[in-house]
């Protein structure tokens, strides 16, 4: 089975920053698209950044300007940069790849992924 390894969630107040990382072990060329979803209990798993094979990345509307995602240069490891932290941010944020690329859309859903990390949850305090 293949998992990926999320950390660097943690309590943050509000207007701080957190640099999330993920781990994708193995061979990560077979990886075309990398992402990070939240998820709030009760709620559906949502899609908040991602970043294909070709570079393009993608952000939901509500982070876009504060979560910035990026690889380093050998691609094992992709990162989700987050600031001006909010209370509405507070959720359990999950790394996630996938075998094949989406664009568009796309990219931030779900069933876009095959494979997922165990989560590392974010907590912000106003």
């Amino acid at each position: 089975q293949v998992q990926l390894m999320d950390t660097g969630g943690g309590p943050v107040q509000a207007g701080g920053s957190l640099r999330l990382s993920c781990v994708a072990p193995g061979n990560v060329a077979r990886y075309h698209l990398m992402g990070w979803f939240r998820q709030v209990a009760g709620n559906e798993r949502e899609g908040v950044a991602s970043i294909g094979s070709d570079a393009l990345t993608s952000y939901a509307d509500s982070v876009k300007g504060r979560f910035t995602i990026s690889q380093d240069g050998g691609k094992s490891t992709v990162y989700l940069q987050i600031n001006s932290l909010k209370p509405e941010d507070t959720a359990i944020y999950y790394c996630a790849a996938g075998v094949e690329y989406y664009g568009g859309t796309r990219c931030l859903l779900r069933d876009a992924y095959n494979y997922w990390g165990q989560g590392t949850q974010v907590t912000v305090s106003s």
